[in-house]
């Protein structure tokens, strides 16, 4: 009995025990189809917004940790509910293609000046947010497999400002990031971005890195920043990101489930 309850305390629980069985499953589920060439991969879900804790889960931050005066916010936005007064327009009702469940909306405003205090400090003016590091399993660290897949998707009310999809990897250096524009055919609508993970860029500190290729079976972490730098608010409505091999139909769209578990 105290033997079971050493194994709970040192593995964090019934949660760790849940999140290894799913690793297990979904590899199981994997191996299985990669026996029918045929077959194609289920989308894979990265992230969703419904819940205060789908919220919770995100990590967000600015210029504001270094001493800079740009602001950042994900808050979840409910449709046909009032709105705080201190937030910008969201998404109007009418836009085509308008979610009606809950999604985050990613708003706030850059500013450039910079910290007094802090004479280091060069440069000014990015917010960003990013979904947290995995858990661990009995496997190891849940990092996502996202080999099977063509594609990240990303579907998205923007504002047309300037964004950038930062993904980051178990990679040797971790402070590479690879990054691709969030390039926004419809400004003011809704719709689903797709962007081919062959077309992301390796930096670091904002620097391109040579070889770029990305480590495809080791993400770690999934974000979205702004970093043009242009003083002012922004907005970015967020309904959904995953992993895709197969470009969709508008009014057609995966199947969710509950990430919640998977993340720290």
């Amino acid at each position: 009995m105290r033997a079971t309850h050493l194994l709970r305390t040192a593995t964090g629980g019934a949660g760790f025990w849940a999140r290894t069985f799913d690793v297990l499953k979904r590899n199981t589920e994997r191996a299985i189809k990669f026996q029918a060439i045929t077959d194609t991969f289920a989308d894979l879900p990265i992230a969703q917004f419904r819940t205060p804790a789908d919220v919770k889960s995100i990590k967000v931050f600015s210029d504001a940790e270094l001493g800079g005066f740009s602001t950042a916010s994900l808050t979840l936005i409910a449709p046909h509910h009032s709105y705080p007064t201190e937030l910008p327009p969201p998404p109007p009702p009418p836009c085509p293609g308008s979610p009606p469940h809950p999604y985050a909306l990613f708003w706030g405003s850059i500013s450039t000046e910079l910290p007094p205090t802090r004479p280091e400090i060069q440069r000014s003016g990015y917010a960003a947010f990013r979904t947290r590091s995995p858990k661990a399993t009995l496997f190891g660290s849940n990092l996502m497999d996202i080999d099977p897949y063509t594609y990240l998707a990303l579907r998205i009310n923007s504002d047309g400002s300037r964004y950038y999809v930062n993904l980051q990897t178990d990679g040797i250096v971790p402070t590479d990031i690879h990054q691709h524009r969030l390039l926004a055919e419809n400004p003011g609508g809704w719709e689903t971005v797709y962007i081919p993970f062959k077309e992301f860029v390796r930096t670091n500190n904002g620097v391109v890195v040579w070889p770029a290729d990305l480590l495809r079976s080791r993400l770690r972490t999934v974000g979205i920043g702004l970093i043009d730098r242009v003083p002012g608010p922004f907005r970015l409505a967020v309904d959904r990101i995953w992993a895709t091999d197969r470009i969709r139909p508008e009014d057609e769209q995966p199947p969710e489930r509950n990430l919640r578990d998977e993340v720290d």
